[in-house]
């Protein structure tokens, strides 16, 4: 059975409709990539699978039950979500916002215990947050911030992990790392991962499956090779690519091509700017 599934799923803000009929599903222990341009509906689709949003269409599932028949703190022991970035009033210590990824699974009446505060400490590990985690998470940079966020969602413990961009403030280092990490927990603790995704390149290199939406519809799903093609890139994004094979596993690789003003048969207009 599908841990996460989608039925014709329906959304819109104002009378615009936003998604249309997105249907798909993600079993246990599955790496999802969900990618497109902006504007596409990437993260309207991660609201409504977290049931932050409520479709107007169709139903989401959740281990075969509708989400909407699932009590918040439930579906909060099931999925966590990182997003792009939390902006942050209070000044909170880090130690103390991973340990909020705790909060579904204390009840009303429970404190932390010795073992939430390990599984914190241990989740600061894994996101390298510990080293600061007495500070104040106002004085923190973007790109530790976002550590701080993916750390309280592994706090969390959840059976689905929802990424929305979530490396998007991370070097190099780091976003290598986390994506490491999360291939390494879906592998190993069987955690299902369903990441939205600029990076085509890294949807490639570290999912299973590929989701390639386009103005709130599913262009088309399957593994890296059946969607990351030449073909689809300039269908959806409309831009030439070339895609090639990564040296390292096979795995498709999307490099940008250029066109000079000659390429473009304007040589008149070679000092004029691109259009966005």
């Amino acid at each position: 059975m599908a841990i996460v599934k989608t039925e014709r799923v329906g959304f819109g803000y104002d009378g615009e409709q936003v998604l249309k009929d997105v249907s798909f599903e993600t079993r246990e222990g599955e790496f999802l990539g969900i990618i497109g341009p902006n504007g596409a509906g990437k993260t309207t689709l991660l609201k409504i699978i977290d049931g932050i949003l409520t479709a107007k269409q169709g139903s989401v599932l959740i281990d075969g039950t509708d989400i909407t028949k699932i009590k918040r703190n439930d579906v909060a022991k099931i999925m966590a979500v990182v997003p792009q970035d939390s902006p942050a009033t209070f000044p909170f210590t880090v130690r103390e916002i991973v340990l909020m990824g705790r909060t579904p699974h204390l009840g009303r009446l429970r404190f932390e215990e010795q073992s939430d505060f390990e599984t914190a400490r241990k989740a600061m590990i894994m996101t390298d947050t510990l080293s600061f985690a007495a500070r104040s998470i106002n004085e923190l940079s973007g790109g530790e911030r976002q550590r701080v966020l993916i750390a309280r969602a592994l706090c969390q413990q959840p059976q689905v992990i929802l990424l929305d961009e979530s490396t998007a403030f991370l070097d190099f280092k780091h976003q290598t790392a986390f994506f490491n990490l999360m291939k390494y927990l879906n592998k190993m603790e069987k955690l299902t991962v369903i990441a939205v995704t600029h990076d085509i390149n890294l949807a490639s290199f570290f999912c299973d499956r590929v989701m390639l939406l386009n103005n709130g519809s599913v262009h088309s799903i399957g593994t890296p090779e059946e969607v990351i093609t030449a073909f689809n890139i300039k269908e959806v994004y409309e831009t030439d690519v070339l895609v090639d094979r990564n040296p390292q596993n096979g795995l498709p690789r999307v490099t940008i091509t250029t066109q000079t003003p000659t390429d473009q048969g304007s040589r008149s207009n070679a000092g004029a700017a691109p259009q966005l």
